[in-house]
């Protein structure tokens, strides 16, 4: 099979009010992936979990392996993908499946993400393509922001350097759309992530298995107890292709406008978006203020279309009295 990129300007929606997210509130103990992305596609699988299964599988998952873990989930969850950056962590997880794969080649292949910014490392394009020599049965699907293909398109389209001017609208465009996008397109049921604990920050109590309570997507995370030692244990063992960076201080690499090399004795992540307060890119944590606006436009705009329903309606029920009133 050979590896593709999935297509990200000629079917994304345009970020207007009519093609906003459905934004739906998962508060009554059950967590499932009825969401904004299953309505969209209307073929995603219907996983749903109570919150204390949710649990019950994590206390399970808990003393698994990592290969068991993934051997058990590609067993459980249909529709799985993997969601990389091409991270160490990821790394190893790309690697385990094409093992586990070896073990049951009838089994069904886990696909891999990329969301390309644009705005990524050349390092790290330049690991795509030794990540495809060595995994040549792994398909990639790459997305882009919508309407742009290159650095140059992103800047006309949206303005130079948003990542600093409005840092919360560039995540949403660069990252959490095309996300919600590649959800929808490839009926995403659940995914595979490379959050750790050791990772520090907002991951220090991630579980094994996550619902999305925004979106409803299953998002499993199978090194979550690893440390970075052993990841990068595991990636000299058994020679697996990393990024250059990791030698030059990076120990996780995201956009270079907002990656930088780490000391010693800091977090992981201490070189991302070093000296904001900020610590996810807005796929991972909860709505950003840009994203609640989006919710907030959606809210009006259905409040309008219901108006003026009901306004058709009353002028309807009005010109039948009035003919009744002539007729007699």
């Amino acid at each position: 099979m050979e590896p593709s990129s999935t297509s990200s300007s000629s079917s994304s929606p345009r970020l207007s009010s009519k093609n906003m997210p459905h934004v739906t509130d998962l508060e009554s103990g059950y967590v499932s992936a009825s969401s904004s992305t299953a309505s969209s596609s209307g073929e995603l699988p219907q996983v749903t979990l109570t919150l204390p299964h949710v649990k019950h599988l994590n206390q399970q998952l808990e003393t698994m392996s990592a290969m068991d873990r993934l051997r058990f989930v590609k067993i459980c969850f249909p529709n799985l993908y993997q969601s990389t950056a091409f991270g160490l962590t990821g790394l190893v997880s790309t690697d385990m499946l094409s093992k586990i794969e070896k073990e049951s080649p009838s089994s069904s292949p886990v696909d891999l993400i990329f969301l390309d910014t644009l705005y990524h490392f050349d390092e790290t394009y330049a690991l795509i393509q030794r990540v495809k020599e060595r995994y040549p049965n792994v398909r990639i699907h790459s997305y882009k922001p919508h309407e742009a293909n290159t650095t140059a398109e992103f800047e006309e389209r949206y303005g130079e350097k948003l990542y600093e001017t409005a840092a919360e609208l560039y995540d949403w465009i660069a990252k959490v759309e095309p996300q919600q996008r590649a959800y929808s397109e490839l009926n995403v049921a659940a995914v595979l992530t490379g959050r750790r604990r050791s990772q520090g920050g907002e991951r220090d109590k991630i579980g094994v298995l996550e619902v999305d309570d925004e979106t409803g997507i299953i998002k499993i995370n199978p090194l979550v107890d690893w440390s970075f030692a052993q990841v990068k244990s595991y990636i000299t063992e058994n020679n697996i292709p990393y990024n250059e960076l990791l030698d030059r201080g990076y120990k996780s690499v995201g956009d270079w406008h907002s990656t930088s090399p780490v000391s010693a004795g800091e977090d992981e992540r201490a070189g991302r978006w070093k000296g904001q307060a900020k610590t996810e890119c807005g796929i991972h944590n909860k709505k950003s203020r840009y994203a609640l606006y989006l919710q907030e436009i959606q809210r009006k705009a259905e409040e309008e279309r219901l108006t003026a329903a009901l306004e058709k309606v009353e002028r309807a029920q009005q010109a039948e009295g009035s003919a009744e009133v002539v007729a007699a």
